[in-house]
């Protein structure tokens, strides 16, 4: 079957005939067990003193009794509640725009209601650190966790990861029951796993079935850096599983099931999980930084098919084309080209985009990794040291990247020849707009070059970064277009 992605729905949605990608909250959507010590962290974070499972046996056993009682106390159910605001005119205003012209501005009068959404989570820590889906607690102002024993506990967001729809959570709880992780690299085709979660509020419900595939990439994270290598399952999900286990036979934690494939918004035989590995490392970082260290290579990338195969001449039919290298990047200072064609990593064959973005996806700015590459036909090695989004091999700070995710842009320092063009002495240029401020209030475009906050002038990325997470109501943005004359401005509220 062919998926055709229609839309990202937060719950049950139904479209006749037509299969559908869901993310699946209902209605809106340190230590940590690792059950393989073949896992391997690549930078010294917080979660140390690793502890690991005695057995690693994935052949299906006679039933899941002994593994569901294992799963079932770590899994807990998530509620959430948002306020969702807006404005609408008071009944009657209509008299008064006909009696005064179109041009009437009428009063408006603010109105709010509550949402309310559900999904699941799993223990990651005895005291109280839980992980979930991001867009199952995304801009909730009340989040309730249920544990197994009925415990009712609130809960705080210790951080978020829109790129790969990963949170990690913390509610004033001790002596928890903790899931243990296994290496979802070991994980394999047609192996049984148990789905657990609370779907349609059902709690503590169990439900198996095999791996259908790994290295899934379903294009359903909108984020313009987002990490898809899911492992797809037929074990029975639905709305209201966002956020909960996927095990092996044995009860190890392999993923955590974040979306659907469904013509009707529920269970159809394909449901998605964030490998465990990724999990890892996106709730390590959380944990000790506030915010993922994600390494990058610095290129534009796709896979190899049979098209770009005869279409470029290669002389490889699997990796991953390069299409573009950043100047600034790893690849670039490594020697790499557009072209070449990605075949390992670290001696980890890369077959997909989806694998490259895993593999990459699971180490940090400054690590160094050995990347192999097929070049017309010759093979070459190259040793890079992967940087992070600003192109520096050094770790990123929280506060430039609360902001920029808060504002849903990405920038860049504008480049001289730019600058002259637009006549600035200085300014950063917004490479991306996403889901946020800017996008909510404006309708600034990628191109724009920020020249002033609030008159001050801007010198580089980091100096707005700097200005920006201190703003408070009422902001004026000021800046220009290379390609439209004259000075343009922008206001929004933080």
């Amino acid at each position: 079957m062919n998926f055709k992605k229609i839309a990202i729905y937060f719950g049950a949605a139904f479209l006749g005939g037509v299969c559908t990608f869901l993310l699946f909250g209902v209605n809106q959507s340190a230590i940590f067990n690792v059950a393989d010590k073949a896992i391997e962290q690549s930078q010294t974070t917080g979660i140390q003193q690793v502890t690991y499972s005695s057995v690693r046996n994935n052949t299906a056993p006679a039933d899941f009794v002994e593994a569901s009682a294992k799963v079932m106390p770590t899994v807990v159910h998530i509620a959430t509640k948002t306020t969702v605001r807006g404005s609408s005119t008071p009944p009657g205003m209509d008299f008064w725009q006909d009696f005064f012209g179109p041009g009437w501005q009428m009063p408006q009068q603010e109105r709010s209601n509550v949402r309310q959404g559900a999904g699941s989570g799993v223990i990651v820590r005895a005291n109280g650190y839980i992980v979930t889906n991001n867009h199952v607690i995304k801009d909730a102002d009340e989040i309730t966790v249920t544990l197994h024993d009925q415990q009712v506990f609130t809960a705080k967001v210790v951080g978020a990861d829109p790129n790969t729809d990963i949170a990690l959570l913390k509610i004033e709880a001790d002596s928890l029951p903790v899931i243990t992780f296994a290496n979802s690299d070991d994980v394999r085709v047609g192996e049984w796993v148990l789905a657990v979660g609370n779907p349609f509020n059902l709690n503590s419900t169990v439900t198996a079935g095999i791996v259908s595939a790994k290295g899934r990439n379903i294009n359903i994270l909108q984020q313009k850096y987002a990490i898809e290598a899911f492992i797809q399952t037929d074990a029975a999900i639905n709305p209201g599983n966002s956020g909960g286990a996927l095990t092996n036979a044995v009860g190890d934690l392999i993923g955590i099931n974040t979306a659907i494939a469904s013509p009707t918004g529920s269970y159809s035989g394909y449901g998605f999980a964030v490998p465990s590995n990724i999990v890892l490392k996106i709730i390590s970082d959380l944990k000790e930084y506030g915010v993922v260290q994600r390494g990058f290579l610095g290129v534009t990338i796709r896979t190899v098919d049979a098209e770009l195969v005869k279409s470029k001449s290669l002389k490889v039919r699997k990796g991953v084309f390069i299409d573009g290298i950043n100047p600034t990047g790893a690849a670039e200072k490594a020697g790499m080209k557009i072209e070449d064609v990605i075949v390992s990593v670290d001696n980890i064959e890369v077959n997909s985009v989806a694998d490259l973005q895993e593999i990459i996806g699971r180490r940090a700015p400054g690590d160094q990794v050995t990347v192999r590459v097929n070049r017309s036909g010759n093979e070459k090695t190259f040793t890079l040291t992967l940087t992070n989004q600003e192109g520096k091999a050094s770790l990123t700070e929280k506060p430039t990247v609360d902001v920029l995710q808060n504002l849903g842009i990405s920038i860049k320092n504008a480049d001289e020849k730019t600058l002259k063009a637009v006549g600035k002495p200085s300014g950063v240029e917004v490479t991306a707009i996403q889901s946020g401020v800017v996008q909510k209030h404006t309708n600034m475009r990628p191109g724009f070059i920020i020249t002033k906050v609030d008159n001050t002038v801007i010198k580089n990325a980091d100096h707005f970064a700097e200005i920006m997470k201190n703003k408070t109501g009422g902001v004026m943005i000021e800046g220009v277009y290379g390609d439209v004359p004259g000075v343009f401005y922008y206001a929004f509220g933080m």
